[in-house]
């Protein structure tokens, strides 16, 4: 019997910092940096089958078609890394990413699915090789194949622009979901072409954030976040921006953040600022007040438990059905 490959992949929350920035030969890019959630993520489990055609993989709930098309890809890099002839398979997936937020769930599927049948053929592939492989399955991927500190991150290219640094300043976290949490159709929003003024402000953010990392300035990085939110409401159009911004600004909060592909946002926080726990409840009382749904409180200074809220999302699977058009599942409020 051949045994089972396996593959994990995290999920994130959102974005700090997305737009059009210039890589090392003045070329623009489009880039990201995450903000990293530990807790939810993708499992995925892959059994090869030896001697049957490559169109033979059976996925599990069907319709994660960017899984799918990830473990075809996946298959045919092994095998060859292998001297194989590429076959079909079994694949299973499991996970607790809410769909349709902004947290990567796709491509927390697609990694998973990559680091599981590379684990079926004995390897373990390299994250730049599991980035190119995301690309080609979905077009663009969030940088959930790297461990480590915080990266810009061209995510239609799958390659890093800039390591920012060896980690982000302690945050505390005040999640919340926008438009009632409805999945965003990323390729149903208004085409947006950035002109030279709008690659210039990215860069100066960027440099912003670089010395946010680099200092340790919780505000400072608050303030990038923001102006990065504030930028991408040109697209997105939340209309409980100005809201978000106006709770953040009357509880002393350092700013907040705002998926730029999905409806998830947050609220951010100085852990070390007096009274952070008060601000916080204030914080709750201000969005439940708005109408604006809370959802997780968390630090990005705790890597293996929550410290703040207690668990969160149960371990339920998610619905299964095509990727985009999956119901919302929801972050458990508070």
């Amino acid at each position: 019997m051949i045994p089972a490959g396996t593959g994990y992949a995290p999920c994130h929350h959102g974005e700090i910092l997305q737009g059009v920035f210039l890589d090392d030969d003045g070329r623009r890019c489009a880039g990201l940096v995450t903000l990293p959630m530990a807790g939810p993520g993708s499992r995925a489990e892959f059994v090869r089958g030896p001697g049957t055609p490559p169109e033979a993989l059976t996925v599990v709930p069907s319709g994660r078609r960017k899984a799918a098309q990830a473990a075809v890809l996946a298959v045919a890099a092994c095998a060859e890394r292998t001297h194989q002839p590429p076959c079909g398979g079994e694949l299973r997936l499991t996970g607790d990413i809410p769909v349709g937020l902004g947290m990567g769930s796709s491509t927390s599927d697609v990694i998973a699915t990559v680091r599981a049948v590379a684990d079926s053929y004995g390897l373990r592939l390299t994250p730049g090789t599991v980035a190119r492989l995301a690309v080609r399955a979905e077009l663009a991927c969030d940088p959930l194949m790297l461990d480590g500190g915080p990266v810009l991150f061209a995510q239609r290219e799958g390659r890093v622009l800039e390591a920012l640094g060896p980690a982000l300043p302690p945050l505390v976290v005040v999640g919340c979901v926008l438009g009632g949490g409805a999945p965003v159709d990323t390729l149903a929003l208004p085409a947006y072409e950035p002109d030279d003024s709008d690659v210039r402000a990215y860069e100066r953010l960027r440099t912003l954030l670089r010395r946010a990392v680099a200092t340790g300035d919780v505000a400072l990085l608050g303030e990038v976040a923001t102006a990065s939110a504030r930028r991408g409401q040109q697209v997105l159009g939340h209309p409980e921006f100005d809201a978000l911004t106006g709770i953040a600004h009357r509880v002393g909060a350092a700013g907040v953040q705002i998926a730029h592909s999905g409806a998830v946002a947050g609220v951010l926080f100085d852990p070390a600022a007096p009274g952070v726990r008060h601000r916080v409840r204030r914080c709750l009382r201000a969005l439940d007040a708005h109408g604006i749904p809370a959802t997780r409180t968390f630090t990005t200074a705790t890597t293996t438990k929550e410290t703040w809220n207690g668990p969160a999302h149960r371990g339920v699977d998610r619905p299964a059905g095509p990727d985009t058009s999956r119901r919302p599942a929801r972050l458990p409020a508070l």
